[in-house]
């Protein structure tokens, strides 16, 4: 879709490319509503419902999601995440499993640790007016997978952090159950839901869409499934990255072939910057997948990056909305909406980078030469995030907590060893600031915008890349710089 406006050059930047947005539907808001305007679209009568860590912290507010899935029948897939803090100095389920772990691998004792998991759940069960008997359930659980094999500390910890998403489900199930839905729980390994055997960082397997949708689609009343992990071939469980209980439900929506998929928060919306940054940051009623996907990864928490893909490959809108107040319209993503031209609908932000500069003379004769150093990274087992060059110097863009002094000094003796590099800078404390929205297209000033911006503020930046589908502007900055950038792009374009 083609914004409407001026398409031309901005000087300096060489605009080879154009993504053309496509999609058999198209999404429009009207007073406050989404709508379809395809007669096309195929309807599977399914909602997948996903709930997080906030929404489920304590009995009162995993009642509310109880009314809120009693509230529409089509809601017949919910996913849900482990406990989250009660209070803002409250520790969530998960991180507690995650130090249970730790404690277990390090040979000291549990028991106090396993008795605070287990009052977190216990808590949940009497103020929800459930039996007790299932709290004897999850605290046997719980032992089995503490006194289960550890030669892979890996594997350990997917298996301890895996019990809270499994356990919470159990309960949610039986929760709902006792106050009037025909709910079930249903396990992820039953239904198929196949991962990759990267501990921590799991991809879903291609075959599992059929197995989910076999096992999901005419099941009677309500499934509970939980969130965040699934099982390899072999039957090892294995998580996705934080957060990733996101993932699972776009995945299950995906393959039901869901009307929609609806992630449940703690806010009304997503909001056009980080509200804790900037007071009275607008709310933004529709994303396109694209947009949404570029901001999640900048540094919007409030959906995963990685749960994008499966909707966009299936077309299924998703709907982010409040738990507490569900009848918020929220935030539409969808793939495609209409927009004008120089439209940013949001800038993010996110710490913890850090670059690798390298310098050689006559680099750009030098065929092979980025993908050799590439092929470095990829041996020391690091993820590039992005990697600008020049005639002369190519950077890459590391997460920091990934590139350890260790990795550091192989890696450099590597670059120098063995592509012969004039120089070699590691710059640390990076922060990414991004601007993101499909009006950016082919729109002229955008970048005069930005720069003149962080000018004034006072900001230096590090790095400046723009993708080729022109929807996003990265630039790289000191991350105490990082709110004040923040700041200064909001108000620049907002």
């Amino acid at each position: 879709m083609c914004p409407s406006g001026t398409l031309g050059r901005e000087a300096g930047w060489l605009k080879y490319s154009l993504v053309a947005a496509s999609s058999a539907v198209l999404f429009v808001v009207k007073k406050n509503k989404w709508v379809t305007m395809s007669k096309k679209a195929k309807k599977s009568g399914l909602k997948v419902a996903k709930f997080g860590g906030t929404s489920l912290a304590n009995a009162e507010q995993l009642l509310k999601v109880c009314n809120i899935v009693k509230a529409d029948p089509t809601r017949r897939i919910i996913v849900l995440s482990a406990p989250g803090k009660r209070t803002k100095d409250d520790v969530k389920v998960t991180d507690m499993l995650i130090k249970c772990a730790e404690q277990k691998l390090a040979g000291k004792s549990v028991e106090k640790d396993l008795r605070a998991i287990v009052d977190r759940f216990a808590g949940i069960q009497k103020d929800a007016g459930v039996p007790g008997d299932i709290i004897q359930e999850i605290e046997k659980d719980l032992r089995q997978r503490l006194d289960s094999d550890k030669s892979n500390p890996a594997r350990f910890m997917d298996l301890l952090k895996a019990a809270g998403e499994d356990n919470n489900a159990k309960l949610g199930a039986a929760v709902f159950k006792k106050h009037g839905l025909d709910a079930y729980y249903v396990s992820p390994k039953d239904a198929g839901l196949l991962l990759t055997d990267e501990h921590g960082n799991a991809l879903v397997l291609d075959e599992s869409y059929k197995n989910l949708n076999k096992a999901l689609v005419g099941h009677k009343g309500v499934v509970v499934f939980p969130g965040f992990f699934g099982y390899t071939k072999d039957g090892e469980v294995v998580t996705f990255p934080r957060g990733g209980s996101d993932i699972t439900g776009a995945v299950l929506a995906a393959a039901v072939k869901a009307d929609s998929y609806e992630n449940f928060t703690d806010v009304d919306s997503v909001f056009a910057a980080d509200p804790r940054i900037v007071e009275g940051a607008q709310s933004i009623s529709l994303l396109t997948y694209r947009e949404m996907r570029e901001l999640s990864y900048a540094g919007f928490g409030v959906f995963h990056d990685e749960a994008i893909v499966p909707a966009v490959h299936a077309k299924i809108p998703i709907n982010v909305k409040n738990t507490n107040r569900p009848e918020a319209p929220g935030t539409m993503i969808v793939p495609d909406r209409t927009y004008t031209a120089g439209d940013v609908v949001g800038v993010a932000s996110s710490e913890g980078f850090c670059a690798v500069y390298v310098d050689k003379y006559l680099m750009n004769r030098e065929v092979g030469f980025g993908r050799r150093l590439l092929q470095i990274m990829e041996d020391e087992k690091l993820s590039y995030e992005h990697a600008p060059s020049g005639i002369d110097n190519m950077s890459v863009v590391l997460r920091e907590k990934d590139f350890t002094p260790e990795t550091e000094a192989k890696v450099v003796k590597r670059i120098y060893d063995e592509m012969k590099a004039d120089n070699i800078d590691i710059d640390r404390g990076l922060a990414l600031v991004m601007i993101v929205g499909e009006g950016m297209h082919y729109t002229v000033g955008m970048a005069s915008r930005a720069t003149s911006a962080l000018s004034n503020a006072g900001v230096n930046i590090e790095m400046l890349n723009q993708g080729s589908s022109e929807i996003s502007m990265m630039f790289g900055v000191k991350a105490v710089d990082r709110k004040k950038a923040v700041k200064a792009l909001y108000d620049a374009f907002f």
